[in-house]
Order: structure tokens, then sequence, then C-alpha cells
């Protein structure tokens, strides 16, 4: 299975999660000013909110997508105080034409003080772990 992990950050915090992330499926961690090239079956996608909404710059990201090059996109990321991006990034994957899968990663994010040290090393494993089950499927 050919996988590819994308990010948007602003704190530091998803690009963490990402490196995790692609260093357990082994490829590697780019930033959404890297585009998708090559095929392949998965896109594991780093976000988060800010101001109540995905970044513009994810939007823009996911639009330009091939979807004849994507086979589904993995939604992960962290956040302060809201949940998971989930539902604004399959509306947008919608869009494109993408699948979304169903399974997502998500935990608290440390901003301004809030959940100090988080995604922390038990965060970073889990969300390896959660890669490595979702690439070892086939």
């Amino acid at each position: 299975m050919k996988a590819a992990v994308r990010y948007y950050t602003r704190t530091g915090n998803t690009r963490r999660m990402a490196e995790a992330v692609a260093e357990a499926i082994g490829t590697e961690a780019l930033p959404l000013s890297s585009p998708v090239n090559e095929p392949v079956d998965v896109l594991f996608l780093g976000n988060s909110y800010y101001a109540f909404n995905i970044d513009p710059e994810v939007r823009d990201f996911i639009s330009r997508l091939d979807a004849g090059k994507v086979g589904r996109i993995v939604n992960f990321g962290s956040a302060a105080m809201l949940n998971s991006t989930f539902k604004k990034v399959k509306a947008e994957a919608d869009k494109a034409g993408i699948t979304m899968d169903e399974r997502e990663f998500h935990c608290k994010g440390e901003f301004k003080g809030l959940h100090k040290g988080r995604p922390n090393a038990d965060d970073l494993a889990a969300a390896a772990a959660f890669a490595k089950s979702i690439v070892s499927e086939g």
C-alpha cells in the first residue's frame, strides 16, 4: 500500500504528529506546499481548527488534489478546544471527489497554556499505531 503524509500547522503540534505518522509507515511528512504527484492509496492529512474552521490552505490543498491519484484521505490532528475536523475536511474531500476514510486520529493539542505538553509521547505513539493499523490492512 502506497501512503503519503501531508500536514498544515501553525503551532507545530500537527507537524510533530505528522512526523510520528510518517515514521511509523515509512514515508516522509511534508507540508501542504508539497503536492501529491504520485498515486497513493492513502493520504494521511494532518490539520486543526483555527478560528473555528480548517485553514483556507487546507481547503485549497484538497481542492487541488487529483482524485485519480488519491485513493482516500485519512484525517488526523489535534486541537485545544474543539474536537475533530473530520466533517470540515470531508466536505472538502466530497467536493474534490475523493473518498474520506471514516476513521481518524484526534487528540488534545497545547494552545496558550491549555493542555500543556500535548500532543505528548503517548499521543504520538497512538497516532503512529493508528497509521500502522490503516496501512497494514493493505
